[in-house]
């Protein structure tokens, strides 16, 4: 948490200072500071304790000192300064797609421009479109960021909310080790954002538990501390709520809050058929208490299997579950390597070699290594000269590696005509060819996607929509022809696990899966510790109903080599 939060204070000094018209080199200074310290393996703490901060590129002495100021104080006076020179609020308008500061200062001082409101009004008005320099087209655009921003400033990422969720279930669990501890709510159901944070104890001590956890040092508001239910707001402005009850209650208590409320009401409804009661507390017959320790008997008495939590969303799974015909969902431990990840080939932090020790620490046979393809420039794309060398290297370093394998791979662009990257001379020598849009993103999408699966030589489609969550939209594209066309050339679909794509999304995935398209769910890592994002999309792929048979590489090596080999036969 502490390198993401330093990272994101070091963004913020850079927006305001570009707001305030300071030196590009000193913005892009903290710019940079900030990518390094998202970017960076290890904690920021161990670094300070080692004495090592300034060994990271570009860590002169002020960054060194505001680094050690937040580790010490929690704060760096510097940013708490410059916040004071902005009117509050105008900063988070910095979220907005296609606003950059130098825009922003402009409405600012030339038309009042202190929040969302304020921006709001003057796009209505026609006064911001009249200034020099901006215009319709330009106000249009920020319009439309505007518009996508109010639909998501108020949630988080999943893979933020977890690892946050997971931080304080870990002291939680340490400090109290005779408690049961689960996550609730969206973030156990793994929605891809979440609006709050909830956390279930079983505890005989609860006021003791809700006591620890309001003075956590993550808290920055306690916003209610009783008996059994805790309620804060983090440093992050993530609410977390935290409830405490009994050992015989926890498995209807961790029912009724995991939800979704939809789910819920027809658990309800058919509890009531049934003659019985349900509810935060237990399943009930009049007033007796029949059960509520475990999820399962829960279900199971109400005549239904077990429903995982990533399908309680009221889209088929209660009917399913009274029928026993709901799947058997994709695991974790199904997953047999990761097709989709980047060196520092490319734009990764991550050797080859790291990469590889994490691979086989998770237990995997196999790794795709799919540096960028020469067109990204952006991203230190590897020339045709240079993948063929880095092919080499991998199968030299292949020859060495005991019961692990690392296929040679590129992520190919799709151009503006459909046309991969790299020409079939090049595809054909490599073992996965990862194929994605990474420019002109509302260009002829569907059409450019379609286009690039007639090549035989494309296994994988990346990121199919190109969305960023929170961040940027999906482009228009046509999902069902693409996903009509991945089966008719049995071209399997990314889930991409990256929390901030998830794309595939969850109803994409149900889709595919419904018209028996092939999947693939990678982690597209930049870095080692990125590998650990398979589980957002194994959660992705398991509330779309996904099962292992349908997902490719849960398949052994040699099976997914036979795949392969069978499919490129089949499209020449």
């Amino acid at each position: 948490m502490e390198n993401d939060q330093i990272a994101e204070i070091f963004e913020r000094l850079a927006d305001i200072l570009e707001f305030q018209g300071e030196n590009p080199f000193k913005i892009n200074a903290y710019r940079k500071a900030s990518r390094i310290l998202k970017d960076l393996p290890t904690e920021i703490r161990e670094l300070h304790q080692q004495g090592k901060i300034s060994s990271l590129p570009g860590f002169g002495s002020a960054l060194v000192k505001k680094t050690e100021e937040f580790l010490a104080t929690g704060k760096i006076s510097k940013y708490e300064e410059l916040k004071k020179e902005i009117p509050e609020g105008l900063l988070q308008l910095l979220e907005i797609q296609n606003l950059g500061p130098r825009t922003l200062a402009t409405a600012h001082k030339k038309l009042g421009v202190r929040n969302l409101d304020d921006l709001v009004r003057v796009i209505e008005s026609g006064e911001l479109a009249a200034l020099p320099g901006f215009g319709e087209k330009k106000v249009s655009k920020i319009k439309e960021g505007v518009k996508f921003y109010q639909s998501v400033s108020e949630r988080f990422r999943l893979g933020d909310g977890y690892s946050v969720a997971q931080e304080i279930i870990n002291l939680l669990q340490s400090r109290f080790p005779e408690i049961s501890i689960s996550l609730a709510g969206s973030i156990r159901r793994m929605k891809e954002t979440i609006h709050d944070l909830d956390i279930l104890a079983a505890a005989k001590n609860g006021k003791d538990v809700i006591d620890f956890f309001v003075k956590m040092d993550q808290v920055e508001t306690i916003i209610a501390a009783g008996e059994t239910k805790g309620s804060v707001r983090l440093k992050n402005k993530m609410q977390v709520d935290l409830r405490v009850v009994s050992w015989e209650n926890f498995g209807a208590a961790l029912q009724y809050f995991t939800g979704s409320q939809a789910h819920n009401i027809k658990i309800r409804s058919i509890a009531k058929k049934r003659g019985y009661k349900i509810n935060e507390y237990g399943l009930f017959k009049g007033d007796k208490f029949i059960c509520g320790e475990t999820e399962a008997e829960i279900y199971k008495l109400l005549g239904l299997q077990w429903i995982a939590p990533e399908l309680r969303e009221d889209r088929g799974e209660v009917e399913a579950a009274a029928q026993n015909k709901l799947p058997e969902l994709i695991e974790l431990s199904d997953i047999k390597g990761d097709l989709h990840v980047h060196t520092v080939d490319s734009d990764g932090h991550g050797r080859l070699e790291d990469l590889i020790a994490g691979a086989k620490k998770l237990g995997y046979q196999y790794l795709a290594v799919c540096d960028h393809s020469r067109s990204a420039g952006y991203a230190n794309g590897l020339s045709a000269e240079r993948l063929l060398l880095q092919m080499e290297k991998i199968r030299n370093l292949n020859e060495k590696l005991p019961d692990f394998t690392v296929f040679c791979g590129s992520e190919v662009d799709i151009l503006d005509d459909g046309s991969l990257d790299f020409p079939d001379e090049i595809l054909s020598q490599l073992d996965i060819v990862v194929a994605a849009i990474h420019s002109n993103f509302q260009k002829n999408a569907t059409e450019r996607i379609l286009t690039a699966m007639d090549n035989p030589y494309v296994d994988i489609i990346a990121h199919p929509t190109g969305r960023l969550i929170n961040r940027r939209e999906a482009y228009q594209v046509d999902i069902s022809e693409i996903i009509k066309k991945a089966k008719e050339k049995n071209i399997a679909l990314e889930i991409n696990s990256h929390p901030w794509r998830l794309d595939l999304n969850d109803q994409h995935v149900r889709l595919a899966i419904e018209t028996g398209t092939l999947l693939s769910v990678n982690t597209d890592a930049h870095k080692v510790t990125d590998l650990e994002f398979m589980k957002f999309g194994v959660g992705t792929a398991r509330r779309g109903w996904a099962t292992a048979d349908m997902i490719i590489n849960t398949l052994s090596y040699q099976k997914l080599i036979d795949w392969k080999k069978q499919r490129t036969e089949m499209a020449r």
